[in-house]
């Protein structure tokens, strides 16, 4: 019978939570935090923390809800914003790296099998860790963000499908033509009925739970683990490895069982119990398997590894990107972005020393390799993006446009039908009387609390390019644009700043990398009377040499009472006026007097 032991359960989570912490507060996710606490308070330095049978347990589940999870997160509409350069890359940065794995553990004397592991490791790319470090460089509006994205999740697919036939392999034993046909039968049956339920069983069953008004965070919260821990079985019943099922069981409830809002809300609650308890309790674990004799005994193959991993993502994304017509400096960008490892490649290790394919040395060399490439990635992505930027070859994608406006009152709604001349518009507002105004008038608005993200997934956030906070609250203005940033990664943020609220200043909003509406601070009231009287003069200047938006207004409103509310180019188009904005020569300012 095996008991837990409370007291090294607290040790480790206590572990991986220094660990996690200190990784992020350098930029890296938190994964290799709690891999490096593993190895350094583990058996292989410091003997600290040591495993055991009760932490193996809550370790395996963990890594069943955490694929579970991956597959919650990964919406494969995204696959369409980069199409054939996102596959390229995604072929380029496996194909490559995995041939290099594979042919040098055979070089080193390994098992063909050995090698194939290894070659699915170092061909994975770290899907959950892209998007934060491309908020952090500035990089979602551009297209190599959207294929990093694709080729991230191509490539995390394609090594699950392939570990899915090792491990059918594997499971088999010696085989010949009527068994690997048999394993290949069972792989395809799983593949069949899982498709099935997740096309027919689980919509149905989404559509039951609604109208038997069962819809508590609870209830829905155990059915979610029931559908992870019942596809699991599936795929172990078929011969494969239980994450497959799980990452297939995440992948179809997503979108077919429950609701957008009821999703968000159980898979927070997921998220915290995978990501925050048990994934964790994996990750420092498998920092106990490593052992530091390899940089004495496999120092060589130890090199050739991470040197194969490193050359061979960067290498084959670049020359199999060439195809696009995007040019191999943008090629050689994506594949050093494409470098990282993370949570597949640790798992897909770990299963393979569990199950004695892989020595407890290659475990480590994979684990050391993921570490080591996962580093480079900032450094490498900051390199290659400033070099592209140099060269006028850092294409911003359209992917990304329009506005999302949180207030619809008079002023909103006037910046907002000047906006939607030519842009999409969307306003959001949590007074029904207000959205119904807008939408009377022909301005689409939602109603909802801008400080809540279904609302923000109602008004299509993912696809938004500025985020603009125009209520008359400058502390709700400032939590939804870091909710915008947070959440939704909108690159441009305005805010407007009431002048009543001493404590919200422009260094919050260089904090948060947002700028001031009208580039001032504003009351909205006044302007939103004169709008809604028709007690105002709507007047254009046009600009003869270059000024920035706040030298304008200093110039302009020192004896008058004037609201800068957009900018004109050359060819008319227009842009909201705020402080982080330069007016060229032969643009125009429109403002309210």
């Amino acid at each position: 019978m095996v008991e837990l032991n409370i007291v090294n359960l607290l040790m480790v989570l206590a572990a991986a939570w220094l660990g996690g912490i200190l990784a992020k507060r350098m930029g890296f996710p938190s994964i290799l935090g709690e891999l490096l606490i593993g190895i350094i308070f583990g058996p292989a330095l410091l003997a600290v923390l040591e495993t055991s049978a009760d932490l193996d347990i809550l370790a395996e589940v963990g890594i069943l809800f955490l694929m579970a999870y991956i597959g919650m997160e990964i919406n494969f509409k995204d696959l369409g914003k980069a199409s054939w350069a996102g596959l390229l890359a995604a072929i380029g940065g496996f194909v490559v790296p995995f041939g290099l794995g594979y042919y040098t553990i055979l070089h080193f004397g390994g098992t063909q099998i050995a090698g194939l592991f290894v070659g699915i490791a170092v061909g994975v790319t770290s899907l959950a860790t892209k998007s934060r470090i491309l908020v952090d460089l500035k990089l979602l509006d551009t297209r190599i963000a959207y294929v990093l994205m694709a080729g991230a999740l191509i490539s995390d697919t394609l090594a699950l499908i392939i570990f899915a036939g090792i491990i059918g392999y594997v499971e088999a034993g010696s085989i010949d033509t009527a068994g690997l046909a048999w394993v290949a039968g069972k792989a395809i049956l799983f593949f069949s009925i899982a498709l099935l339920i997740g096309i027919y069983l689980f919509p149905l069953l989404g559509k039951l739970l609604t109208k038997a008004k069962l819809t508590s965070r609870t209830i829905l919260f155990t059915i979610l683990i029931i559908m992870v821990l019942g596809f699991s079985e599936l795929a172990e019943l078929a011969g494969l490895h239980g994450i497959l099922g799980s990452f297939m069981a995440g992948l179809f409830i997503r979108d077919s069982v429950f609701s957008r809002h009821i999703l968000k809300d159980v898979s927070a609650v997921f998220h915290d119990i995978s990501i925050g308890f048990l994934a964790p309790i994996f990750f420092v674990t498998a920092g106990f398997h490593v052992t530091l004799d390899v940089f004495q005994t496999d120092l060589a193959l130890l090199i050739c590894v991470i040197t194969g991993a490193v050359v061979g993502k960067i290498l084959g994304t670049t020359l199999f990107y060439l195809p696009s017509g995007y040019g191999w400096r943008e090629g050689f960008t994506i594949g050093t972005g494409m470098n990282g490892r993370g949570a597949v490649e640790i798992i897909i290790a770990g299963i393979g020393l569990q199950m004695n394919i892989i020595s407890q040395e290659i475990f480590s060399i994979l684990v050391f390799m993921a570490i080591s490439t996962t580093l480079t990635v900032p450094v490498f992505l900051t390199w290659t993006t400033n070099w592209l930027k140099k060269r006028g070859e850092l294409v911003k994608q359209d992917a990304r446009n329009g506005y999302l406006i949180l207030g619809a009152n008079p002023l909103g709604l006037y910046i907002a039908k000047q906006l939607a001349e030519q842009n999409e518009v969307i306003l959001i507002d949590y007074n029904k009387d207000l959205v119904n105004e807008a939408n009377a008038q022909g301005v689409k608005a939602i109603y909802g609390n801008g400080l809540r993200e279904d609302a923000f997934e109602e008004a299509n956030a993912l696809n938004k390019n500025t985020f603009i906070a125009l209520t008359g609250n400058s502390e709700i203005n400032l939590l939804s644009a870091q909710l915008a940033y947070n959440s939704f990664y909108i690159p441009n943020r305005i805010v407007l700043v009431s002048p009543v609220e001493n404590g919200v200043g422009l260094n919050l909003l260089d904090h948060m990398d947002a700028s001031s509406l009208f580039a001032n601070k504003t009351d909205m009231v006044p302007w939103s009377y004169k709008i809604t009287t028709n007690n105002f003069e709507e007047k254009t200047e046009k600009m003869e040499k270059e000024i920035s938006t706040r030298n304008w207004f200093k110039n302009n409103a020192q004896n008058k009472d004037i609201l800068p509310i957009l900018i004109l180019d050359e060819n008319g188009l227009k842009r909201p006026f705020h402080y982080k904005d330069i007016i060229k020569p032969k643009e125009s300012v429109v403002y309210l007097q």
